[in-house]
Order: structure tokens, then sequence, then C-alpha cells
């Protein structure tokens, strides 16, 4: 069936569904070279979590936080202290996970296994977690940057 009058003919949207494609295209190539030319949001020196979200953990649990645009994983120690750490893979910076079964930290990615100190133990990982200084102020636990 022929219509009579269309919005568009027939080369008209040939061309535009092309462009279309083109543009999305260009799209995926230039966006990796964007953010290599323009640096990500730059790691926070450091971060203030309020010490009443933590203090009521259970010795050897995990709790997630923020650290910048990553994210961080705080544990509580036997001893009552707390251990921070960057929660991102030493390999392809995959986020890690805690595994509370088995006391251990576990990159889904490529199988990567770090202990609960945060030591690379199995998989493709090259390097422990990066670790970060916590520090008891008043009542906040204040997360920093180590070194």
């Amino acid at each position: 069936m022929k219509l009579l009058y269309s919005l568009f003919s027939r080369r008209a949207f040939l061309n535009s569904l092309i462009g279309g494609w083109l543009a999305a295209l260009g799209a995926a190539f230039i966006s990796p070279l964007l953010k290599y030319i323009v640096p990500p949001t730059r790691e926070p020196d450091q971060v203030s979590v309020p010490l009443a979200e933590v203090q009521d953990l259970a010795a050897g649990s995990v709790q997630g936080f923020a650290w910048g645009n990553k994210p961080g994983l705080l544990k509580k120690a036997e001893d009552g202290s707390f251990i921070a750490f960057v929660g991102v893979c030493t390999h392809l910076d995959c986020n890690v996970s805690f595994v509370a079964e088995k006391r251990r930290f576990y990159c889904a990615c490529h199988e990567g296994w770090y202990d609960e100190n945060g030591i690379n133990v199995a998989g493709p990982p090259p390097a422990p977690l990066r670790r970060l200084a916590v520090s008891v102020e008043g009542d906040a636990l204040i997360v920093k940057k180590q070194g």
C-alpha cells in the first residue's frame, strides 16, 4: 500500500538511520579517548564515617563506605579496631566484596581472592588490596590515605 502523504521519504529515513548509526559508532570511539585525556575525579585525602554507623558491627564483619567514586570496605578486627581498604581489585579495578563464610574478599571479574587482611591469595590479582589508615576522632572514624 502506497501512502499519499508521509512525513519523510524512504531515502530520508535510510539517511537518518545510517546517520544515527554512525553517530553512535563515533561516540563509542570518542568516549574512551575523552576519559583518557580528561582525568576522572581525584581520590579524596580523607573521608569521615560516623562512628554510630559502625560501632555495633560484629567482630570480623565488613561494611562498605564511599571512598570518592570507588567503594571502600571497613572491617572490624577481633580486638575492636577498624581496618579499611579500597574495595577495588588490583588486577583490573573490579569491585571487591566480602564473603563472610570464607572470611575472604572476592573479586568476581576473574575470581580473585584476598584474605581477611587484604593480601592476595588466589587468582590473577598481582598485589594486595590498598589499605587505608583509620583513626577515631570524636564521634567519627577518619579514613585517610596511607603514606
